[in-house]
């Protein structure tokens, strides 16, 4: 019998239950008997792994996180690690696997794709900072939790008539910010991929207040030059010239834990799918994804080592409708 694993790396995303599940039915009804890892390239190295049957991946779809379990792992950057793992699976009569995550897990898929093993990527991070596909499993629902919470945050703010440095997860990427910086009516958004100063940000707050708004929301991605903190020390050092009470708001992992919405449950389970879909076609070595609705496929070899850019013209857009 045909035998693949699937396993989840990385950050956990909204939605990863759902693509397990996907790879494990779509896998179990096309003749392969599927395993599941346990705690991502970690456990692949020291032989966790377990079959998968349909029931064990039964009513996960509405859950949070990854029922397999995640790990960071620097090992996997090792050959000796890679070489361990590919042990594990071929001791086990394993020649396929799946792995569902972002930018780092991929690297962990290609190395394993380059050294022979039959791997397909599933494209799964709530920082939807991956070529090859539109959008990642757990970015939509990751940008409706921070979307709830900066609306809150705007009622209090404007009963106060206070300004907040509302801090989103982005390390590299300033996709989630931006999206929700415009959702939000944020006064500014500040990303990694475009530069803006601490006097440009009290520019910004200045005009909104002039402008008769009672409140100033900015929305700051973590892996922006100036992040929330940075911003919020220089507002308090400069705090009689500039005149703003400034807070810190830092939602950072209460973004990944929400239940996934029916938007990542259902493009986790076409991508799941899609997945084993080709590996029964002889496709590996790629990336699963979505562009314009359709699925697609793109190599691994070009994902890896590469950020998806936030599109400039959503900043732009965003800087006009501040206003």
């Amino acid at each position: 019998m045909k035998r693949l694993a699937v396993l989840t790396s990385g950050g956990d995303a909204p939605g990863m239950n759902a693509a397990i599940r996907a790879v494990t039915r779509m896998g179990l009804a096309n003749g392969w008997q599927v395993f599941g890892v346990r705690h991502g390239f970690s456990g692949l190295i020291h032989g966790e792994m377990e079959a998968l049957g349909a029931r064990d991946v039964g009513g996960v779809m509405q859950l949070g996180g990854t029922l397999l379990g995640s790990a960071r792992c620097a090992e996997m950057k090792t050959e000796q690690g890679q070489l361990e793992a590919l042990r594990q699976l071929a001791g086990r009569g394993i020649d396929a696997l799946v792995v569902i995550g972002g930018n780092g897990s991929q690297t962990g898929a290609h190395a394993l794709s380059q050294r022979g093993l039959r791997v397909v990527g599933v494209a799964s991070t709530i920082d939807n900072d991956l070529l090859g596909t539109d959008i990642t499993i757990g970015a939509t629902t990751a940008i409706d939790i921070a979307l709830e919470s900066i609306d809150r945050l705007g009622v209090t703010a404007s009963s106060h008539q206070r300004g907040f440095f509302v801090e989103v997860m982005g390390r590299d990427c300033g996709y989630l910010a931006t999206v929700v910086g415009i959702a939000g009516g944020a006064e500014a958004i500040v990303v990694p991929e475009q530069e803006i100063t601490p006097e440009a940000v009290a520019a910004e707050i200045r005009d909104a207040y002039q402008r008769g708004k009672t409140h100033a929301i900015i929305v700051v991605a973590e892996g922006a030059h100036y992040d929330a903190d940075a911003l919020a020390r220089y507002f308090e050092e400069h705090e009689a010239r500039l005149g703003f009470d400034m807070r810190v708001c830092k939602l950072g992992h209460v973004q990944r834990g929400g239940a996934p919405g029916a938007a990542d449950r259902l493009l986790a389970t076409r991508l799941g799918a899609a997945a084993v879909q080709q590996l029964d076609a002889g496709h590996h070595g790629v990336l699963v994804g979505q562009h314009g609705g359709e699925l697609c496929t793109t190599p691994l070899a070009q994902v890896v080592g590469a950020t998806k850019p936030v599109d400039p013209r959503l900043l732009a857009m965003a800087a006009v409708l501040a206003r």
